[in-house]
């Protein structure tokens, strides 16, 4: 038994050590796995790291100077120089129609008739009582000059006669507010009632314009008011007629300005002799004044708009087959008013500058760039839609 005791306890540090020794060769194992990935990882950010990056492509070109016109641009509605939606005075059935649809009157021309068959019998009623008023008043007259009458009487009978003729005049003038007369020159509309319809005071019988000269309203921002004046020329496009631009000029300027919208009103003529322009016509207005400016132009594709300030990268290097010569400066810029596809440069560049007009969200202050100009962004002043 004493020989088993001893021999149990010389066995057990030799397990000890056998598991110590593995322990130790697993963590050495283990340590040299994750160092290596340590080491592979560290050797290969820094390779990412020094990696030259490929220069980016862009397209490019030239800050040049211009001369543009002061123009303000906004957009208006053309409106008659009179206008209105024609109405009797007083309701009856439509008995005539004396006007075509769209066709041009004149101030007085008859449109159209109600039926005033009643009204035309109490006229004669009342015709017949101004005769026989007269006849009184004439009777009277008579033997008032040989004093068989009084004055009074007389008067009386004067008085009965007025009273008949202005009865008469009344229901003369009732019978011609059922007749319904152009109150001036101008092109009218659809008419809104048919023969036989019974019309109540008020309704729409036709509408009329008069376009020829005609109005264009337009508003401003409040800013523009010391650069607008009545005189001023005024040039339009509609959509109605593509490629084509009517002139007009200012003729007058609102006296004040809108405490809403901090704008002002203004309204144009124009003389419209071939009725082409119509009221309600939606209209692109550009109104000059004094003489051209001297603009700096890039593209619109040229600046990076930006809350805290607009920018350009400006092409740095001589050669354009050099890559490594071809690097890219970000420089801020003040930018003044559009014109086309192009934006005026007020401050921080100058003539003869290369700008990057593509491309500009690979860019970075000072990164590598290659020109490629075979296809470049449009860059036009007066940008016209495609013909189809």
């Amino acid at each position: 038994m004493a020989n088993q005791h001893q021999g149990a306890q010389r066995k057990q540090p030799s397990v000890t050590k056998r598991m110590i020794i593995m322990l130790l060769i697993v963590g050495v194992v283990f340590g040299g796995v994750f160092g290596w990935i340590w080491f592979s990882g560290k050797m290969m950010n820094q390779f990412f790291d020094n990696m030259p990056a490929p220069p980016a492509t862009v397209t490019t070109t030239e800050a040049v100077e211009d001369r543009w016109p002061r123009e303000i641009r906004a957009v208006g509605t053309f409106k008659a120089t009179n206008g209105v939606n024609l109405t009797t005075e007083l309701g009856g059935i439509v008995r005539s129609i004396e006007f075509e649809n769209g066709a041009y009157v004149e101030v007085g021309d008859v449109l159209a008739r109600l039926d005033v068959d009643t009204d035309q019998a109490e006229l004669a009623a009342l015709r017949a009582a101004r005769d026989l008023a007269e006849s009184e008043r004439d009777r009277l007259r008579r033997l008032r000059a040989q004093n068989s009458v009084s004055e009074s009487e007389l008067d009386q009978a004067e008085s009965r006669y007025r009273q008949a003729v202005a009865d008469m005049d009344a229901q003369q003038a009732r019978i011609e507010q059922k007749i319904l007369r152009a109150p001036f020159d101008g092109y009218l509309g659809i008419r809104r009632v048919d023969l036989g319809q019974y019309v109540s005071p008020g309704t729409t019988i036709v509408p009329l314009r008069a376009i020829s000269p005609i109005f264009l309203n337009f508003t401003l921002p409040e800013r523009n008011l010391p650069e607008v004046s009545v005189g001023a020329e005024v040039s339009v496009e509609t959509d109605a007629y593509p490629g084509r631009s009517f002139r007009g000029e200012v003729t007058s300027v609102e006296g004040s300005i809108d405490e809403r919208t901090r704008s002002f009103l203004v309204q144009a003529t124009f003389e419209n002799a071939d009725m082409a322009l119509r009221p309600g016509m939606f209209a692109s207005v550009i109104l000059r004044w004094g003489e051209p400016r001297e603009v700096l132009m890039v593209p619109q594709t040229a600046v990076s708009f930006n809350p805290y300030g607009n920018s350009v990268y400006v092409i740095q290097g001589d050669g354009e087959g050099d890559d490594s010569e071809l690097t890219v400066e970000r420089r801020l810029v003040q930018t003044g008013v559009r014109r086309g596809d192009m934006i005026a440069i007020t401050d921080g560049l100058e003539a003869g500058d290369r700008v990057a007009t593509s491309g500009l969200l690979k860019l970075r202050n000072g990164a590598s760039v290659k020109i490629n100009n075979d296809v470049r962004p449009e860059s036009d002043l007066n940008p016209q839609p495609a013909s189809g």
